[in-house]
């Protein structure tokens, strides 16, 4: 059912001879469509020195010539439909919040790419709701506290994957790219190919979609296979006891359902590949128009014409894997060799890529301790600075393409613990081999928030204020810190960076040299306390190297899928039966269970719980990884209450409020020392923790009444008086 070496040059042979006789083309965003304008949005609401914001949305479309240099590493191109001019087309949707005034704007744009279809920015933002319309937020209070728009930020989001739905507001959700057609561009008919599904269910259901059509109805062709935990042996579910719906686009399960939480996987051979890889190129010619453009094609004008001098990302999980592979591809150059970005802010992206440039990828999957490892993302380079590879042997890193066209972003790596339990996030500062660290890159610093889980969780709707979170399928309460503080003094560095060359603050990461940074060590080595109730396992993902057939790791296009390893061996983790290691490393704790190394929110610096970036699983997956969630386990509040405890009670550790309310405002002035929390955040930070402290068994002040929240003797005038003095009215270099 594969492609053959003889039909592929065959291939190949007919495309150079199209090439040679159609015209070139410059590949750009030929259309914009816009289909609303709210002119004032958000309410009306009107920022001092920056005026009232406009809300424009529309549908972009643009090309790309396949046989560019900068585009023939998209995987499949060759293969697409052309248009007259030989190019491959995409569109997608686009939605922009700009100043109605665009003198007074910052002539600066924060872009997001979303996440799986949602916009995520509400969190850097310092906003809450309006979910993907943020026009429609119309709240004053919440408005006059916004980040972004008193600064005179433009904002803008646009699709880059093909969720197959449409929605008016939802950025991402149409971005119609490519099929691989049966043309005379394929000789051979349809393309076909391995394809492989991991398929674990919330809640039990009758049927699990695909993500490409089966390429033949044989079951005798396609193996499904079910367990309970990662560890237990695949058992092969007979082919009388799975169908396929009568198009090959789902399989149902005879006499019964899929059952919520367990693990699937279907290996089938499926058909029309999509060039996914066009999303990487439909950011690029996004930013080049935005930037650099003044109108399209046909006479529309660009709405930021002449405006926009630099642009940063905001992003949160998947899209930096997006951008990490963006940039390692070279597509932070545009096909008029100028910067699409000026700095990207990741946020729990760490190491790895996405898996989106390859034959029959499936952009929406990422691997966490117990889903989707055989889907190729992590893959070397890891790191931002050169190294060698010793499975390999291949010298890389990521910004090696842009060293060459010097056309390198900024990068705020900030990742959470999490990362380092479950994606192999030490890659990104150690060597390969996993012998010694790496130094930052000249272009990248790295920030990793202690004892953090992958994101925030959510607190469930009308809870009181400083409940915790729920526990969902975890054995404990699941992690509430947040990181949003520290991001957002990390995009104002990131600004200061590019616009003005200040040195951002110093990474912040474990290390092996001094011990900081170990593999997942038993328990008592670990520094991990033995506290009743909470199970420590140790549970790691590991970073193998798969073998997914010849030349995979060149063409993009595997022969075997999912890859060649057994996965019956008696252990997933760091077991080399199942593959070439890329050793990887977690952070070590301190005798209450929280990380060393770091950035350390005041939370963690004057702790009242344990706070880890890791989960085990409860009911029939017991101690199975609980993916992205962490843990919230709190400190007894007296010694009475404390047992067999290890970890001293509130009040052992602070036995006054003065006591507590001394160290958190130390701890609070040490960040906005270091850079890493904003004045305008401070106090909000200190009445929050200063009220958990209460909640938690600090005893309360004198008069029970809390003390008043002063801005820290740290902050600059320039700090409390933001609003439209980041603005930088000097040209792009």
């Amino acid at each position: 059912m594969y492609e053959s070496a003889i039909a592929r040059q065959t291939q190949l042979a007919l495309v150079l001879a199209a090439v040679l006789m159609a015209p070139a083309a410059q590949a750009r965003i030929t259309e914009i469509q816009i289909t609303t304008t709210e002119s004032p949005t958000f309410g009306g609401f009107s920022w001092p020195g920056v005026g009232q914001y406009e809300k424009i949305v529309g549908k972009a479309f643009g090309e790309v010539n396949p046989h560019d240099r900068q585009n023939r590493d998209i995987v499949d191109i060759e293969f697409a439909p052309r248009n007259a001019r030989g190019n491959v087309e995409y569109s997608f949707n686009f939605y922009i919040l700009k100043p109605i005034d665009l003198r007074k704007g910052a002539g600066k744009m924060m872009y997001e790419p979303p996440n799986r279809g949602g916009k995520t920015w509400t969190a850097l933002g310092r906003v809450s709701g309006g979910g993907d319309d943020p026009g429609s937020i119309i709240d004053p209070a919440v408005l006059a506290n916004a980040f972004l728009m008193p600064r005179g930020y433009t904002i803008a989001w646009s699709g880059w994957e093909d969720l197959g739905t449409l929605d008016t507001f939802n950025a991402s959700a149409n971005f119609p790219i490519a099929k691989v057609p049966p043309t005379a561009a394929n000789p051979t008919g349809t393309i076909t190919g391995p394809s492989y599904e991991y398929i674990v269910m919330g809640a039990a259901a009758a049927s699990a979609a695909l993500s490409y059509a089966a390429a033949t109805l044989d079951k005798a062709q396609a193996t499904l296979t079910h367990r309970v935990h990662l560890n237990d042996a695949p058992q092969i579910i007979p082919a009388s006891g799975w169908n396929y719906n009568a198009a090959g686009t789902a399989i149902s399960l005879v006499g019964g359902n899929f059952l919520a939480n367990d693990i699937y996987e279907f290996a089938y051979t499926a058909k029309d590949p999509k060039v996914n890889g066009l999303g990487f190129a439909a950011v690029r010619d996004w930013m080049e128009f935005l930037r650099y453009e003044r109108r399209d094609e046909h006479d529309h004008p660009n709405p930021l014409a002449g405006h926009i001098k630099r642009v940063y990302t905001e992003i949160s999980s998947q899209p930096g894997r997006l951008l990490n592979d963006f940039r390692h591809l070279g597509f932070n150059e545009t096909e008029s060799g100028r910067k699409a970005f000026d700095g990207h802010m990741q946020w729990i992206a760490a190491g790895n890529g996405i898996n989106m440039n390859y034959r029959f990828s499936q952009s929406g999957r990422t691997e966490r301790n117990r889903q989707n490892h055989l889907f190729i993302e992590g893959r070397f380079p890891f790191a931002s600075v050169t190294t060698h590879d010793p499975i390999t042997r291949k010298t890389d890193s990521r910004y090696a393409s842009c060293e060459k066209t010097r056309t390198c972003p900024l990068g705020m790596e900030i990742y959470s613990a999490n990362e380092y339990w479950v994606k192999s996030a030490s890659l990104l500062h150690t060597t390969p081999d996993g012998t010694r660290d790496l130094p930052d890159s000249q272009y990248t610093r790295n920030y990793f928030m202690s004892s953090m889980r992958h994101g925030t969780a959510a607190t469930p709707a009308g809870t009181p204020v400083g409940t915790p979170p729920g526990r969902g399928l975890c054995q404990q309460a699941d992690n509430p810190l947040n990181s949003a503080p520290v991001q957002r003094a990390l995009f104002i560095a990131l600004d200061e960076w590019a616009n003005k060359g200040r040195e951002p603050p110093r990474s912040r990461v474990p290390k092996l040299r001094d011990g900081t940074l170990v593999p997942p060590l038993a328990q008592s080595g670990m520094g991990f306390p033995n506290i009743p109730g909470v199970t420590y396992t140790g549970l790691k993902t590991t970073r193998y190297h798969f073998d997914y057939g010849l030349n995979f790791y060149e063409t993009g296009i595997a022969t075997v899928n999912p890859p060649l390893v057994p996965f019956t061996t008696p252990s997933y983790q760091d077991d080399a039966r199942n593959g070439p290691i890329y050793p990887s490393f977690v952070p070590k704790t301190d005798g209450d269970g929280n990380d060393i190394a770091g950035v350390r929110l005041p939370d963690v610096t004057v702790p009242l719980a344990t706070y880890t970036g890791w989960a085990l699983r409860r009911g029939a997956q017991a101690s199975d990884g609980c993916e992205a969630s962490g843990q919230f386990i709190p400190f007894a509040k007296t010694e009475a209450d404390r047992g067999s405890d290890p970890r001293p009670s509130v009040a052992a550790r602070y036995p006054t409020f003065a006591a507590y309310h001394g160290k958190l405002r130390g701890a609070l002035e040490q960040m906005v020392s270091d850079r890493l929390l904003l004045c305008e955040d401070a106090g909000f930070e200190e009445a929050r923790l200063m009220q958990a402290g209460i909640t938690r068994g600090v005893p309360a002040p004198e008069g029970g009444v809390l003390p008043a929240v002063e801005l820290l003797k740290a902050c600059s005038e320039r700090e409390r008086h933001h609003g439209h003095h980041d603005r930088d009215d000097h040209d792009d270099d």
